[in-house]
């Protein structure tokens, strides 16, 4: 019997790999903003539909140089309910992370967010989970009504559009993941992508040690992305259209297998979405299922499959606070008990799928 993880990376021709960095060997330029980078960049700004686009060595750099980008400081209003990179992020650039919970499509509560504003707080910080996106319209209206900076973390979010637009053109920026595991991936590495191009400076000293010319302007990282990862990212967008099909075609199966279980809540999406079926997610209610999710994440296990709890612990939760933070949020620390992720990626085959909701119904 046959392992099944819960994701695997994309990968395109060996041969189109090497043909594509065949030329660094002549060049001999191999990192600090090469051809290579600078195309990705170019194409990767027409695929998402947004205007202006740097790239970054990882998303969680980029999300650090997003805020330090923007000089925050204070408090930012953000999500438990996310990977550790996002609180990392607002702690590591100096600032203090406000946690609102969470509504029931797993993305920030924004009926929520006004009674946690502050005269120290200089940003909302939201998170797209799951390949669902946040109530944007909502938020830029309390942003605009109490002056605020918004930094939307889309790392699941790659290509998904909202009422026909790239949903990185929300906000005041957005950071992309390029992480191997990602719909899309150039190994490791990370985007911003803004409308603002007077942004720009201060992003690519904030990317390059804070280095402005000669000038050394900031307290910078580097966060640059290398060409051979930029590579990976020209050919795996080649064929980014075919990959999403395909998993969306993994994502209608588990639907017609899972819908309408008792005790089993799918991702409720929002409408107007073009979808890039990054994960697939189920809510488990023991009480009406008679399994937790635990138990059932342990009996895939024994059967050779791979979910993952995600996302668990929160990062409330993390000990290098004062205090558990996880009590302020009872719905995304209820979620994080009990949701599981299923194994999904591009050309995960009909019977794998029929395996792993077998499991769980039986």
């Amino acid at each position: 019997m046959s392992q099944i993880n819960v994701t695997r990376s994309s990968m395109p021709y060996y041969e189109e790999y090497c043909e594509e960095i065949k030329d660094l060997w002549e060049s001999r330029w191999l990192t600090n903003m090469g051809v290579k980078h600078n195309r990705l960049k170019g194409e990767l700004c027409e695929y998402l539909k947004v205007p202006n686009t740097e790239l970054f060595c990882n998303g969680h750099i980029a999300l650090y140089c997003a805020i330090k980008a923007l000089r925050l400081t204070g408090e930012i209003i953000t999500t438990p309910f996310t990977f550790a990179s996002t609180t990392n992020a607002i702690v590591q650039a100096g600032c203090t992370p406000v946690f609102c919970d969470v509504a029931d499509d797993y993305t920030i509560d924004t009926t929520k967010i006004e009674e946690l504003i502050t005269e120290r707080t200089s940003a909302i910080l939201a998170v797209h989970v799951y390949g669902n996106i946040c109530d944007v319209e909502a938020i830029e209206k309390i942003a605009k009504k109490h002056s605020l900076r918004v930094i939307y973390d889309a790392a699941h979010a790659f290509g998904v559009e909202y009422r026909g637009r790239g949903i990185c053109t929300y906000g005041d920026i957005s950071m992309l993941s390029f992480h191997a595991t990602k719909v899309f991936h150039t190994i490791e590495g990370g985007a911003l992508c803004y409308n603002d191009a007077s942004l720009t400076p201060e992003i690519v000293k904030q990317r390059g040690f804070g280095l402005n010319g000669e000038e050394i302007d900031c307290f910078g990282t580097n966060g640059k992305m290398n060409e051979f990862c930029a590579a990976m990212g020209l050919c795996n967008l080649r064929h980014i259209d075919d990959e999403i099909k395909s998993r969306g075609e993994a994502y209608e199966l588990y639907e017609k297998l899972l819908s309408g279980v008792n005790g089993l809540t799918l991702l409720p999406l929002r409408d107007g979405i073009k979808q890039n079926f990054a994960y697939y997610p189920v809510l488990f209610d023991k009480a009406v299922f008679g399994k937790s999710r635990d138990e059932v994440a342990a009996l895939l296990a024994e059967n050779g499959v791979v979910a993952r709890k995600y996302f668990y612990p929160l990062v409330s939760s993390n000990k290098e606070f004062s205090e558990d933070l996880s009590y302020l949020t009872p719905r995304a620390e209820e979620f994080s008990k009990n949701v599981l992720c299923l194994p999904m990626y591009a050309h995960l085959g009909a019977a794998d799928i029929e395996r792993i909701c077998k499991i769980i119904l039986e």
